[in-house]
Order: C-alpha cells, then sequence, then structure tokens
C-alpha cells in the first residue's frame, strides 16, 4: 500500500516538475491540486500578504523538536508560482523549522490563486488557526479591505465575523503607535484598548496608558477613568522624575470628587514615604468659610 501511494506521489510529482504540464498554464485559476506533495524548501519564497509579523522563537523551537520526533503531521499550504517555484500560503512556522533541520523537502497542498485570492486565503488561515496579536489581526482586516476593496460588512462575512467585530480591530489602529506597541506586547489588554479610544486627545491617551502599566488597573477602572476624567487634565507623566508618588485611580477619583464639590482645583501631593498634602485655594475669608461650611467643619 505504501509502494502505491509512493508512486503516486512520484506521479504527482513529475508531472507538476514538467514545464508542459505545468499547472499554472491551466486557465481556471480556481483549481485545486489537493494530493499531498513533497516540495523542494529551497523552491518555496515566504508569503508576502503573511499578517503575523512576530514569530517566537520559543515555539519554534518546540515545533522543530516535535518534527524532529514525529515528523510534519500537518502539511503547508503553498501556491505554484511557475515552474519548480513556489510561494507559501500557511504554514510559516512548520517551514521555518523545517529550515532550522535543514531539511530538503516538506510534504504540501498546492493551490492556483492570483494575489488577491492568496491575501483572502493568507489571512483566513492564519487569523483562524494562530494566536495573531489585535494590531496583526487589525492591519490584516485594514489590508483585506483595501486591497480586496470590500466594505466592513464583506470583510467579515469572508472571516466569520460581525462586521461590528472588523470595526472594532480597526479602532485599534487610530490610537498612538506606543500603545500599540503595548498591545503587542501584551502590556495592556484589548479591552483597556478599547477604552483608550474613547479619549481623544492623544497625550492624554498616553497618560493613562502609562498609569494602566504602572498601577495594574482593570479594564473596568480604565472605563471609570475615562468616563471621570474625559473633559479634564489627566495628571500622570511618566517621563517627569519627582519623589511624589503617581496618584493611583481612587485617589484621582476623590480629588476629582472634591473639587468638583467645592468648585475649586484641589491639589494632592502624597510621597512615596506616605506623607503628603491637600492644597485648597481661596482668595478670602469669606471663601475659606464656604469651604468649611460645604465640608462641614
Amino acid at each position: 500500500m505504501n509502494n502505491r501511494r509512493n508512486a503516486l506521489g512520484r506521479g504527482l510529482s513529475a508531472i507538476l516538475k514538467n514545464p508542459t504540464t505545468d499547472i499554472t498554464n491551466n486557465t481556471n485559476n480556481e483549481k485545486l491540486v489537493a494530493t499531498i506533495n513533497e516540495i523542494s524548501i529551497d523552491e518555496i519564497q515566504i508569503n508576502p500578504f503573511q499578517p503575523r509579523v512576530n514569530f517566537e522563537e520559543e515555539k519554534i523551537f518546540e515545533l522543530t523538536e516535535s518534527i524532529k520526533e514525529l515528523g510534519i503531521i500537518q502539511p503547508i499550504t503553498v501556491r505554484k508560482l511557475g515552474y519548480n517555484k513556489y510561494q507559501l500560503i500557511s504554514g510559516e512556522r512548520r517551514l521555518r523549522a523545517s529550515q532550522i533541520l535543514n531539511l530538503k523537502t516538506i510534504p504540501s497542498y498546492i493551490r492556483i490563486a492570483n494575489d488577491e485570492q492568496m491575501l483572502e486565503m493568507a489571512l483566513v488561515e492564519n487569523i483562524q488557526r494562530e494566536n495573531l496579536n489585535p494590531i496583526e489581526i487589525a492591519i490584516s482586516f485594514q489590508r483585506l479591505i483595501k486591497e480586496c476593496n470590500l466594505t466592513q460588512e464583506q470583510c467579515g462575512n469572508k472571516l466569520g465575523k460581525k462586521r461590528t467585530t472588523v470595526t472594532n480591530f480597526l479602532r485599534l489602529l487610530k490610537l498612538p503607535l506606543e500603545i500599540q506597541n503595548g498591545l503587542k506586547k501584551q502590556k495592556i489588554s484589548v479591552g483597556h484598548a478599547r477604552a483608550l479610544i474613547n479619549i481623544k486627545d492623544s497625550n492624554k491617551q498616553l497618560n493613562i496608558y502609562n498609569d494602566i502599566i504602572e498601577n495594574g488597573f482593570s479594564v473596568r477602572e480604565v472605563e471609570q477613568i475615562v468616563k471621570d476624567f474625559s473633559d479634564r487634565d489627566y495628571s500622570f507623566s511618566p517621563s517627569k522624575k519627582r519623589n511624589e508618588e503617581i496618584l493611583t485611580f481612587a485617589h484621582q477619583k476623590i480629588l476629582y470628587d472634591l473639587s468638583k464639590k467645592l468648585d475649586k482645583k484641589i491639589q494632592l501631593k502624597k510621597t512615596k514615604k506616605g506623607n503628603g498634602k491637600i492644597i485648597i485655594p481661596f482668595s478670602n475669608e469669606d471663601e475659606l468659610s464656604e469651604i468649611f461650611n460645604k465640608i462641614k467643619i
């Protein structure tokens, strides 16, 4: 049985490598060659439409060890560009691991596709199978919409996503690059980022972003910060060196509520040792008496 299978494989391989029977000459671009074929790794080009930008070295190493022991269980998918020439559609980690192991060939499915189909297939294969970070997904949606002339709804339909899901991911690309990088590196979650989108001022977004990292605010806390400080300055300044401790959300919320109650811009200064002071400005005795009355002293 194995001999018969190998014979069939060699037969199809011979056909594919014959210039006179090159499948790229077929006018039907949707034709699919579904048989698994052993293709020379040197003949495979990297996919320029690959939505994943970063590959974790540790994951590649783990896959390399797995291939050493078990071989490649799931074939990669390629498209045939011409005689002895292929382009990767999906399976870049498997291809990289095979290159590390100095393998000569790799089991592959062969498809025929134009560039638009390549982009669509690469996106579908990777978004649904791989753990892309939110920014990579957002960029993939953006490319699919722009390069394939799709609406957000059409993009969602191709990927089995709701239009609102596509919209929410695309909005992440409006955030400052520092926040996008933080999202890629998992310094903050998608929930944090979506809350920050509702702040229009980029400097305020960055201040709150740095405070999230500094104090470990939850998504719910950030949503409250955005609600309470949408129309006023947020005090965190990551680049300013000082002995004062950065105010937590709880302290800023108390400060905001008190300022609103007294109709005064109140300052709270707290050192890292725990001591500090509250400053309530007043212009005359009458204002001071009014402050005392409001706080019931």
